[in-house]
């Protein structure tokens, strides 16, 4: 198959494109001049600004929404399969996670993913010859790729480094109370691939089902392990406890056996 993915320098979308060897894969990077959608099958699109302390609203919307509405209307128009990377941060605070419960997304980056699921979903009925797939990420982690990103890579990066680096790692106070559903970077690519065989469109969690907390994840690298307060910044907007309800995507994978 053709396949574009975009923002192939980040994280996710680099594991992405080295497991589609045997695809005829090309890229696009935020800041190149076009995109060539010409005789493309499928569009993967995880391009975006991640962090989710960004508060330059006006560049958030830029890349994450006014971009991605872009490169789908022209998918859309071309009848190509289209897929994309949500977050599960657009649950917000609250603690139940089902794609059908009310959303309450708290920061610039959260508020971007939601309005484009909401985008894509006006669209889908009017997609007849292409599909439309949404993916709401929860924490991923994974061997290598988020060196980057500082102190918005996964918990088990940081701790990771500051292990090797101080033989110390710095967890939040009560981080043995903020629990995560935390998914490697390879079962990501897998429900990615898979999903070439769902011909439908939606939104679909991506996790676990399971959590851990940060203390847990700290305690792997049996190094010491200090306290230190949250950061203002975060308090108003911080997920203690995420955990994603996978019964809608184990039945589709179920129906279309994939």
């Amino acid at each position: 198959m053709n396949i574009l993915v975009t923002g192939h320098r980040g994280f996710i979308a680099g594991h992405m494109v080295r497991a589609l060897a045997g695809h005829n894969v090309t890229t696009f990077e935020w800041g190149d001049e076009y995109y060539d959608l010409h005789d493309v099958d499928w569009v993967i699109h995880m391009g975006a600004i991640s962090s989710t302390v960004e508060r330059d609203v006006d560049k958030v919307m830029t890349q994450n929404y006014d971009f991605s509405c872009r490169l789908l209307d022209d998918c859309v128009s071309r009848c190509i399969n289209f897929q994309y990377s949500s977050s599960a941060s657009v649950y917000g605070t609250i603690s139940s996670f089902t794609e059908s419960d009310p959303l309450s997304p708290s920061n610039p980056y959260a508020w971007s993913k939601y309005m484009f699921e909401r985008h894509a979903t006006k669209l889908q009925p009017s997609t007849r010859h292409s599909v439309i797939q949404g993916f709401r990420y929860f924490n991923v982690y994974g061997p290598e790729g988020e060196e980057h990103k500082g102190t918005q890579a996964s918990p088990y990066m940081q701790f990771k480094k500051q292990a090797e680096e101080n033989r110390e790692i710095r967890v939040f106070e009560n981080s043995d109370r903020y629990l995560r559903d935390f998914i490697h970077v390879s079962e990501i690519v897998d429900t990615h691939k898979k999903f070439f065989g769902v011909k439908e469109s939606g939104i679909w969690n991506v996790g676990t089902g399971k959590t851990k907390s940060f203390v847990e994840v700290a305690k792997t690298f049996k190094v010491k392990i200090t306290e230190i307060p949250m950061p203002e910044v975060l308090h108003n907007s911080y997920q203690k406890y995420t955990c994603a309800d996978t019964t809608k995507l184990n039945a589709t994978l179920a129906k279309y056996g994939v």
